[in-house]
């Protein structure tokens, strides 16, 4: 059996479009959430302070916990805390 050329033309056209679609989406939603930001900081609150949150929150509990461990040890040796 031979493969039609055309029809793999067809479905790989096909994909690269949906993949189009897709980033489309993407940069939309990206957009949403830098306007989001933008709400936020016109509010009063702090872009970066949010954006550690949002990173905290993705982590594991047990891992930030480790971690602010560490960053309190090293913050109490330089006489910071």
């Amino acid at each position: 059996m031979k493969a039609n050329p055309d029809a793999a033309a067809q479905q790989l056209r096909l994909l690269i479009e949906r993949i189009e679609g897709i980033d489309g989406e993407i940069l939309g939603l990206l957009d949403d959430r830098n306007d989001v930001y933008q709400e936020a900081k016109a509010t009063g609150y702090s872009k970066k302070a949010m954006r550690d949150i949002i990173a905290r929150r993705k982590k594991d509990p047990n891992a930030l916990q480790e971690e602010q461990a560490i960053l309190d040890t090293y913050l109490t040796a330089l006489g910071m805390e």
